[in-house]
């Protein structure tokens, strides 16, 4: 066996992740390096070992030191590359426009200083010494001493370069955060941006190469992985009698015991962007669904520097290796993506994965109870499996966001997410990698396939029934979605929340998407029943008519029982450049079995108090998103509320609003105006109850008699104060979106009268129809007089209070911002 494949095999032995970096997914790249990882030169071993004299050993040791003092020449201009700007940022720190804050620099560069001083004076030890051989084997006077028992030793050099290993544990637990201020400064400041996307190192021909900063700081990373490697290399080419031999004994083992503390599978790693030019390396990995063949099957997806690779994993029994087998790859030059949300599932998919989640749901709760009786480890360890297996179904057969991915070269192929937030992030990675120039190398197929095994960081689908917390919640989390801001453009948006555990209920949910703003809001409560939840993801959307939805932010909410309480909690949260308002809380309590899927309660017909208190609002999403799409595109509309639009049309959107809010709200964009129009007059025609209560009907037209208009007014607005809160702030709310629409009456030919005349009918009636209080006959024309008068009256105030949308989620604690 080969110096290079002994190194992964005593890495693995020791269950440190060392040939997941160091194995090439090239063969003919991967027997390059068997001498040292390190050194641009190699020297090839032959699988079984032969003898060698002393003479050839030390031959093969000088040839070793000489590529690694090259080796260091070259991560030594990489550190002095990555060290350049740190004095000009620093100096930058102190003024009044710091590119970054004194404690970011002090973050991106921890300990790199120290780093390039520790490895600038092994390499000028160990150059003084090759130079001293070098120039005693030139002189025949030194030839009898180098005879003489006085070999080239270094050990003492390698044994003081190891002893500071500390630094580089010191810059891994600081590299997620040095990585993280890179990339949030790299999208926030334009100038950081010009320093982190273009640096420079100057080879030994004098050719510049260029680095991104994130890819300069993961140096370091790269070379205390290899520092192992490099004293096998050495022992292995060092006589056991050799002076060196025991103090590179002791820096291997130091080094080894320090390697085998360190994570070197840790995402942080290996989501570093790489540059172009470099060797292909795996990015990321996971298990998706792949529908391309129109049977969704799990498969692990490999993503590299410049292609995608998609295998069946084989799991292999005890004792044996696992293996991948090849499924298709895409190369990621000239590759396109399009993702769809909200595919529907065929009606008999639903039963039987709602069945599915039954059954898990009936097993873990036996399994929670045989936790606390003395039934057998055999019946446990079984069920537990069977979990294991149904969950795996789950995951197969539950997704509904779609990733298309098409070649130049015609070939396409579909991936299925269940989570919008993971799609999002493998999307994302892909298409970052895309957009750079990149140059495909055909791949051996069959050597990429085979090094998964050791090039994976995923082991195996995320099961919840493998990893569940008690810590987690269980209970019902409810997510009120207030609005949004920070928007570069106006733009129709939407939030997407999601949580993880257990998929026994639905895990996803969606605001309506708003009208056109720069200031979205929704005022929407979604609400969630989780068992495991330990997380909450939130994404805000962009969707624009004829184009793919565009992710405008996302993050990651660690979701604590401490942190959150049974009352509203109020926060905003930070999605890249935009803002989040929500309100949160949390109710702990025994889950019931996932019943079948139910309907959104139906909204017409139905006590606008109802509708409001299962919306948890003031005025119902029907109102406020009629009216809003009304202002949005039928301003102009000569007639608009006059002229209705199709009879079938508005029925249509009716039962929509009555079954999704979502869906409605997306038909409702393509939509005639008028039938717009017209759903919102039908709502307020069909409520049970008018919109203002029956017994004001009496006093309202008493006022009508007060002649001066001020004092009839100031009456009128007295006597509305005495209605429920809902009413009271619907009847404002559409009073305000009236009289914008009369604004343009030049154009749309609706007065406020006009106004009053189609909506007062609507709005208003006597508390029996066609009798008053004191028993006398009001007649019908009367009737619709007394109605058009009071919203026209209404109308006409220049000062009418402001519509409350939306119940206070948080009238008692002070508004909490949060960044992540």
């Amino acid at each position: 066996m080969d110096v290079y494949q002994e190194a992964l095999g005593y890495l693995e032995s020791h269950r440190v992740a060392g040939g997941d970096i160091l194995e090439d997914v090239f063969h003919e790249e991967s027997v390059s390096c068997f001498l040292s990882p390190l050194s641009s030169e190699s020297i090839d071993f032959p699988d079984t070992p032969t003898p060698c004299t002393r003479e050839e050993m030390l031959e093969k040791r000088l040839v070793v030191l000489r590529g690694i003092l090259e080796s260091e020449v070259v991560y030594l201009r990489e550190l002095d590359a990555l060290l350049t700007p740190m004095k000009a940022l620093r100096a930058s720190a102190g003024t009044s426009q710091p590119v970054l804050s004194s404690q970011q620099v002090q973050t991106v560069f921890y300990q790199v200083p120290e780093l390039r001083d520790v490895h600038q004076s092994f390499f000028s030890g160990l150059k003084a010494r090759l130079s001293a051989h070098d120039q005693a084997e030139i002189s025949p006077a030194q030839e009898t001493v180098m005879c003489g028992n006085s070999e080239l030793e270094v050990g003492d050099l390698f044994l003081k370069m190891v002893n500071h290993l500390g630094l580089y544990g010191g810059f891994i637990e600081n590299y997620e955060k040095a990585v993280e201020v890179v990339r949030k400064c790299t999208q926030s400041n334009s100038r950081f941006r010009t320093l982190a996307e273009s640096m420079y190192i100057n080879g030994a021909d004098k050719a510049r190469t260029t680095y991104t900063l994130e890819a300069l700081l993961y140096k370091p990373l790269d070379r205390v992985t290899k520092t192992t490697l490099v004293l096998r290399d050495l022992l292995k080419t060092t006589p056991v009698e050799h002076k060196d031999y025991a103090a590179l004994q002791e820096a291997f083992r130091l080094s080894q015991s320090f390697l085998s503390g360190v994570n070197e599978s840790s995402q942080s790693k290996r989501e570093v962007t790489l540059t172009h030019g470099m060797r292909r390396q795996l990015m990321r990995d996971g298990f998706v669904v792949d529908v391309s063949e129109g049977v969704p099957s799990l498969r692990h997806l490999f993503l590299y520097t410049d292609l995608l690779l998609c295998t069946r994993f084989k799991h292999a029994a005890r004792g044996k290796q696992d293996q991948y087998r090849f499924s298709w790859y895409l190369p990621l030059a000239g590759l396109r993506l399009r993702w769809v949300t909200d595919q529907e599932r065929p009606p008999d998919t639903t039963v039987r994965l709602h069945t599915l989640r039954t059954k898990m749901f009936l097993l873990r709760q036996q399994l929670q109870q045989n936790a606390k009786s003395t039934r057998g480890l055999t019946w446990t360890a079984r069920s537990r499996k069977k979990l294991e297996q149904m969950e795996l179904l789950l995951l197969t057969h539950s997704p509904v966001n779609r990733l298309d991915l098409h070649s130049p070269s015609g070939k396409s192929h579909t991936l299925s997410f269940s989570s919008l937030y993971e799609l999002e992030e493998w999307r994302d990675t892909i298409h970052k990698l895309t957009t750079e120039n990149i140059e495909t190398i055909p791949p051996d197929l069959l050597t990429l396939t085979s090094a998964c095994v050791k090039l994976r960081m995923t082991q195996q689908p995320h099961l919840h029934s493998s990893d569940a917390d008690e810590k987690s919640l269980c209970g019902t989390v409810a997510v009120a979605i207030h609005s949004a801001s920070g928007l570069q453009e106006a733009a129709c948006v939407y939030v997407c929340v999601e949580v993880d555990g257990y998929e026994f209920y639905d895990k996803q949910a969606q605001t309506h998407t708003s009208v056109c703003s720069l200031n979205p809001h929704w005022d929407q409560e979604l609400s969630f029943q989780v068992d495991g939840a330990q997380k909450m993801m939130v994404l805000c959307v962009s969707q624009s008519d004829g184009q793919d939805d565009t992710v405008l932010g996302k993050t990651t909410v660690q979701l604590e029982s401490k942190s959150l309480s049974s009352r509203w909690r109020r926060q905003t949260l930070q999605l890249g450049q935009v803002e989040v308002t929500l309100s949160m809380k949390y109710c702990p309590h025994q889950l019931e079995a996932p019943g079948s899927p139910t309907q959104q309660p139906p909204i017409f017909c139905v006590p606008i108090e109802t509708v409001a208190q299962q919306e948890g609002v003031l005025v119902p999403h029907v109102v406020r998103c009629c009216a809003e799409e009304v202002e949005r595109r039928g301003m102009d509309e000569v007639g608009i509320y006059r002229i209705s639009g199709s009879a079938t049309d508005i029925s249509s959107l009716k039962a929509a609003f009555n079954s999704n809010l979502r869906e409605a709200v997306t038909r409702m964009r393509c939509a005639e105006v008028n039938t717009v129009s017209g759903v919102l007059k039908l709502y307020f025609r069909e409520l049970p109850e008018p919109l203002v209560p029956a017994d004001l009907f009496q006093g309202l037209a008493n006022a009508l008699n007060i002649q001066d208009m001020n004092s009839r007014l100031d009456a009128m607005l007295s006597l509305l104060e005495s209605t429920p809160d809902v009413n009271r702030n619907t009847f404002l709310y559409l009073l305000h979106h009236l009289q914008r629409v009369a604004q343009r009456q030049d154009v749309n030919k609706m007065t406020l009268l006009n106004l009053a005349t189609v909506f007062g009918p609507s709005l208003l009636r006597p508390p029996v129809a066609g009798v008053e209080h004191n028993g006398a006959t009001v007649d019908i024309s009367q009737e619709v007089v007394i109605q058009v008068q009071v919203v026209f009256s209404y109308l006409q105030s220049n000062n009418l209070p402001e519509a409350q949308t939306s119940a206070p989620y948080n009238a008692d604690a002070e508004d909490e911002t949060t960044h992540l």
